[in-house]
């Protein structure tokens, strides 16, 4: 889960439908048409895998690579491109952002401080950082951790406030401005609450700026270290990484693109490869591609991992993993699968075969990371693709052929677990 609005990135703003101009990004755009016609096979991979993987590049994504990992061992499959200029495939084993997946790293830290007795759920986050949260009836001294991780609080999400320009000239304009934890913070206090906490569920970034800052004040390190030094050094996740204020990612990897305009099709849909659509967006997006709430660097095979030992019991104590896994009932999103639910950092989606999948997707400026796994953390499945439309009609289609590549990975597998949407206790 990332945002309420997945072609959106990660903000709940919704790009405007203008016009389509013609850009220097026209030629791209019909070479992505050219490539993407040229690589779709003329029937149906024999492969379910690769089948689902070819389904995720038709419903216009311009590459995608997924990975399980399961008793049987490893499998993966790509399709699409990497680069629109050269042609050259989604490459294996390749790094990606996973956005706001950093949540549930972020969330696994706080529990293991809750296991520890430093700090507790229920704490206030006043008590932790005081006046940090006031302003226009916002008041830290209501709002429990709990709430923060749970995306309970109500608190405002700062994501509008540093992206002025949802364009392709706004995003390389204000793509390299960067912002300590306190800025991001202060932005959202400038705009009242929107619920009163506890009140109900709304997802909102600022949260896990705040669970970041919790962890520092806790510990007197900042979460970036203490994720490092008690997930990914004991797990040995040595390709994934907070890169901080770099904006590079990593070779190898796919090259991200974001539709910042929708191009008018008369269809109402949205092509990736529409002319003049893409914007090369493989530098990170700073100004929110920075914090706690989503600026991890990882692969499918290490995101795979950390879900599996997290789900298998590796990482929590059973009464902290108890309360991530409790959870509450989230909106319908479209494209998304219904019923699905949120805990700490966790959320739950059905499966078609009964039961359900635990994971934490993560979205930015073309990108989107969908890692799934099992109650008993047997099985996990990463998806990655690597272009996001501007409009709503083919971000549906999209999640859609995600989430069904994911459902027929997970209940092709024998003797699995049925994971369960544990809820509140009311």
């Amino acid at each position: 889960m990332s945002t309420p609005t997945p072609f959106t990135t990660r903000t709940a703003h919704r790009p405007g439908h203008r016009p389509a101009r013609r850009t220097g990004a026209a030629a791209t755009g019909l070479l992505a048409l050219a490539l993407l016609g040229a690589l779709s096979p003329a029937h149906a991979a024999a492969d379910p895998l690769q089948r689902d993987a070819d389904a995720v590049r038709d419903s216009g994504v311009t590459g995608v690579s997924v990975r399980v990992d399961s008793p049987r061992g490893a499998r993966a499959a790509r399709s699409g491109v990497g680069d629109l200029r050269t042609g050259a495939p989604v490459p294996p084993a390749e790094y990606i952002r996973i956005g706001s997946t950093t949540k549930t790293y972020v969330a696994t830290v706080v529990l293991q401080l809750v296991g520890e007795g430093r700090l507790s759920l229920e704490d206030s986050v006043d008590r932790w950082l005081p006046g940090v949260i006031r302003g226009n009836g916002n008041d830290g001294r209501r709002v429990t951790v709990r709430q923060l991780l749970q995306h309970t609080s109500g608190l405002p999400d700062y994501i509008a406030d540093v992206l002025p320009d949802m364009s392709a000239a706004g995003y390389l304009k204000h793509r390299s401005t960067t912002y300590t934890s306190r800025q991001r913070v202060a932005f959202a206090m400038t705009h009242p609450p929107v619920f009163a906490p506890g009140a109900r569920w709304e997802y909102s970034n600022t949260n896990y700026i705040l669970a970041g800052m919790v962890i520092e004040a806790v510990t007197g390190r900042s979460w970036d270290k203490e994720v490092e030094e008690r997930i990914l050094r004991p797990l040995r996740l040595t390709r994934t990484y907070a890169p901080g204020d770099d904006p590079r990612l990593p070779r190898p990897h796919a090259r991200n693109y974001q539709q910042f305009e929708a191009a008018d099709t008369g269809d109402g849909s949205t092509p990736a490869s529409a002319p003049g659509s893409l914007t090369d967006t493989t530098l990170a997006y700073l100004p929110f591609d920075g914090d706690a709430d989503g600026s991890l660097i990882s692969t499918a095979a290490d995101t795979n991992r950390f879900f599996s030992a997290l789900l298998g019991g590796r990482l929590l104590a059973p009464a902290q993993l108890a309360e991530m896994r409790r959870t509450v009932a989230v909106p319908d999103t479209p494209g998304e699968v219904p019923g699905s639910r949120y805990g700490l950092g966790l959320a739950w989606t059905p499966l078609s075969c009964g039961g359900g999948y635990w994971g934490h997707s993560g979205s930015g400026f073309g990108y989107l990371a969908w890692p799934a796994t099992t109650g008993d953390g047997r099985v996990s499945v990463t998806v990655a693709v690597h272009s996001r439309p501007a409009d709503e009609t083919t971000a549906v289609r999209q999640i859609r052929a995600i989430t069904d590549l994911v459902d027929h990975a997970i209940c092709a597998q024998p003797h699995r677990q049925e994971g369960k949407g544990h809820r509140d206790r009311t």
